[in-house]
C-alpha cells in the first residue's frame, strides 16, 4: 500500500436513485435458496422476495380477484332481486 493516493483527476461515480428502503432481515436458507433458484436471466432474488409480499399485501388487503367478483356479484344478485 502506499502511504499517499493521487486523487486530483479521478471522477465520482454514479449515484443510484432508488424508491427502495435498505433494510437487514433474517430469512431461513432454505427460503433464500428457494427465491435464487428461481431466478431467470439477469434477475434478482430480492426482487422476486419482494413482489411476493406485495402479492400477499393485496390478498390481505381484499384487492385479490376473488375478493372483488364475490362482491361484484353479490351487488348484481342484490340489485337485481329488488
Amino acid at each position: 500500500m502506499r502511504d499517499e493516493y493521487d486523487f486530483t483527476d479521478s471522477q465520482r461515480g454514479a449515484i443510484v436513485k432508488s424508491n427502495k428502503e435498505r433494510i437487514t432481515i433474517r430469512l431461513d436458507p432454505d427460503i433464500i435458496e428457494w427465491f435464487r433458484g428461481r431466478v431467470r436471466g439477469g434477475g434478482n432474488y430480492q426482487t422476486l422476495i419482494n413482489e411476493a409480499l406485495r402479492e400477499h399485501m393485496e390478498r390481505q388487503s381484499g384487492a385479490d380477484l376473488e375478493t372483488t367478483l364475490r362482491r361484484v356479484l353479490r351487488e348484481e344478485l342484490t340489485s337485481a332481486s329488488s
